[in-house]
């Protein structure tokens, strides 16, 4: 019998999420454009209340994620395997990899990768000042690393594999749909999975998959655009020329989510991270190279030695000051990174079948973060370097601006040309933000309209180009109406809409220790039901070599003594 939302048919959807969501996500759009002042003004609003209220839930909750990460990597449940036992993984682990790291955060690091230490360097809470008075500029560089480390490294990985491991338990091995909702089975029950409130958690899932996939639309299309304006291929690209690469960008998505994941979006992830693994190794060859090779090293070890401390960092001590900032930046990032959990952990569900526990969450967990180390290694350590040799121990110049200011969407940019065939490394850039944003926006495509299927692994192709057209919409919608104030709003939706999804991730982890001990001790049953038998025989053996029993006879043919157990000397 087909399960909730897999109707018959290849054009009916689940009604109780695919309206609501599409609603919620369309009156959004059509309020920011008809009352772009005040949606702005509630949008800073709740996010000043949550960030000045609630930033140390956040900070304690995604530490929380790791910690759990963690013990589900050295934990005795490990060997599970996410699909029947004799299952193979459906996907090489080249293409597998791609496809993860592609899907989770490819885009925003080739953004921040200069951007953010640049930005730390400059402004991290009660270190701005002491640069400017003639501090360390060393430790503070060091220290603006290691802060952009803690954003990127285990503690986003860890949200999607929280996600992820709980979906991909709950499709591969229990043969449920591709839905949030079932993961809270074991909590909840089937009947109000099935129910109303499972469409709530869906609809919750595709929303912050369309806002947070649309808000790294709208940072790819800006960097695009000084891209574009760096190669001088055009003056200053306006509002017209950016929403026409949104269209182009989302029509090249469109056609990937449509052809599927073994052709689309496997290969275009593949690519992608080829391209990306080229400019990196160029970066570091024509950069300063045995200074990057003593930085990695050595950052390896500051990341690990500060990792509890920053990870629990809320800048308590710091005033409105610390607050702004954490509002900026770590908060941000954990709402954003939350708010991209259903997107990316349903994803790499997708794709992870026949892979065991440990090495879905080991594989999620460490191999991107070891990437992420040497991606910000190679580019924030670079823009560092040419920073401090430019201006020595003065707080400002080269790639920061002389009020303190950091180009964003540019910092890349300026850097790539500073080294040899600076212009064709920037025209790499370029089309290497093009193709992570293609797969940021067919992966989110996919994931929002399974979500909206009700867990079907493979909607129909209509409604995979709806949820395509409609992330493009939004991000235009928001470009041309609100520009800058238009996409802040959408990033405080992400750390707004983060906040009842943190509750949900919560008791999927109490979820999945349930269904793991459950698993645990069906495995010791098994195992010690074998071992019994395995016993028997010997004794049987043993016996049937004495002479005492017959030795063409078995231990189950032994008659028993009423109480279930053989009683082979009878």
């Amino acid at each position: 019998m087909a399960q909730p939302g897999q109707q018959r048919g290849g054009r009916v959807v689940r009604p109780g999420v695919f309206y609501p969501a599409a609603s919620f996500i369309v009156g959004f759009v059509v309020l920011a454009m008809a009352l772009p002042e005040a949606a702005f003004a509630w949008m800073t609003a709740a996010q000043n209340l949550i960030v000045g209220s609630l930033s140390w839930y956040y900070v304690a909750v995604v530490a929380g994620f790791v910690v759990f990460a963690l013990w589900v990597v050295v934990g005795r449940s490990g060997e599970v395997k996410l699909g029947p036992d004799d299952a193979e993984p459906e996907f090489g682990l080249g293409s597998w990899f791609a496809m993860l790291f592609a899907a989770g955060m490819g885009i925003g690091l080739v953004f921040w990768g200069v951007a953010e230490p640049l930005h730390h360097f400059a402004g991290i809470p009660n270190r701005s000042s002491e640069v400017a008075q003639g501090g360390d500029a060393a430790a503070t560089a060091e220290g603006a690393l290691v802060q952009t480390l803690v954003h990127w490294g285990l503690h986003p990985w860890a949200i999607y594999a929280v996600v992820g491991l709980a979906v991909a338990y709950t499709v591969h091995r229990r043969g449920r749909p591709v839905s949030l909702r079932w993961v809270l089975e074991p909590l909840l029950g089937e009947r109000w999975v099935r129910g109303a409130l499972g469409d709530v958690i869906d609809v919750t899932a595709v929303i912050g998959t369309v806002f947070g996939v649309a808000t790294s639309l709208g940072l790819g299309v800006s960097q695009i655009a000084a891209g574009v304006q760096a190669l001088d291929l055009v003056g200053d690209p306006g509002l017209a020329a950016q929403v026409l690469l949104i269209g182009v960008i989302t029509l090249m998505a469109m056609v990937s989510v449509v052809t599927g994941l073994r052709r689309g979006i496997r290969w275009l992830s593949r690519l992608n991270l080829g391209l990306a693994g080229v400019l990196l190794a160029f970066a570091a060859v024509t950069g300063p190279s045995l200074f990057l090779l003593r930085e990695g090293v050595q950052l390896v070890g500051i990341y690990a030695q500060n990792l509890i401390q920053l990870s629990l960092n809320t800048t308590a001590l710091s005033g409105e000051q610390g607050v702004e900032w954490q509002s900026w930046w770590t908060v941000f990032y954990w709402g954003w990174w939350i708010s991209w959990a259903p997107f990316v952990g349903v994803f790499i569900a997708r794709i992870s079948r026949g892979r065991t526990v440990r090495e879905f969450v080991a594989g999620v967990l460490l191999v991107p973060s070891a990437v992420t180390l040497l991606w910000f290694t190679v580019f924030g350590g670079s823009a560092l370097w040419h920073q401090l040799r430019r201006e020595g121990a003065e707080f400002r110049g080269g790639l920061i601006g002389a009020d303190g200011s950091v180009s964003q969407a540019g910092s890349l940019y300026e850097l790539l040309e500073g080294l040899p065939w600076g212009t064709v490394a920037v025209g790499a850039a370029v089309v290497l933000v093009v193709l992570f944003f293609v797969t940021s926006s067919d992966s989110g495509s996919l994931v929002a309209d399974m979500l909206a299927s009700g867990g079907r692994a493979d909607p129909p192709m209509w409604s995979r180009v709806f949820w395509s057209l409609l992330e493009g919409a939004v991000a235009v919608a928001l470009l041309t109406v609100g520009g800058e104030t238009g996409l802040t709003a959408l990033r405080y939706a992400t750390v707004i809409i983060a906040l009842p999804f943190s509750v949900v991730m919560i008791a999927m982890c109490v979820a999945m220790v349930r269904s793991l001990r459950a698993e645990r001790r069906l495995q010791l049953r098994i195992q010690r039901g074998l071992q019994r038998e395995e016993l028997a025989a010997r004794v049987w053996q043993n016996l049937a070599e004495e002479g005492v029993v017959d030795p063409d006879t078995g231990p189950e043919d032994a008659p028993g003594d009423g109480s279930g157990r053989h009683s082979p000397g009878s």
